[in-house]
């Protein structure tokens, strides 16, 4: 059985860190892309950080460039999203998810083969 669990998230304030981490089981990490998307209220879910399973060099939404990093532990089996500097504009529900193809950014939703439980994120300003 394939799960992503994730963990971290919280309350914070404007201008904290918050790291979110999620694990593959049932899985390898190497050989997949990765990514962190996001769910803000009423909004859709959007990609914020991906990584390619073939490149190092990730895709970072406009909106969290110089705050956020994705990076992934592949002997842990495990992805991470380093948030700093965080804003109220990024309150959501983080999700995590692994595809089996390369991608160059974020690539659309229905494309990823597994999702995470997804985790609040709450920025008070």
């Amino acid at each position: 059985q394939v799960q992503l669990v994730q963990s971290g998230g919280g309350l914070v304030q404007s201008g904290e860190s918050l790291r979110l981490s999620c694990e593959l089981s049932g899985r390898t990490l190497e050989g997949y892309s990765i990514g962190w998307f996001r769910q803000a209220p009423g909004k859709e879910r959007e990609g914020v950080s991906c990584l390619s399973r073939d490149d190092n060099r990730p895709y970072i939404d406009e909106s969290v460039k110089d705050r956020f990093t994705v990076s992934r532990d592949n002997a842990k089996n495990t992805m991470y999203l380093q948030m700093d500097n965080l804003k109220s504009e990024d309150t959501g529900v983080y999700y995590c998810a692994v595809g089996q193809f390369p991608t160059r950014n974020c690539a659309p939703l229905s494309w990823w083969n597994f999702w995470g439980q997804g985790t609040q994120v709450t920025v008070s300003p």
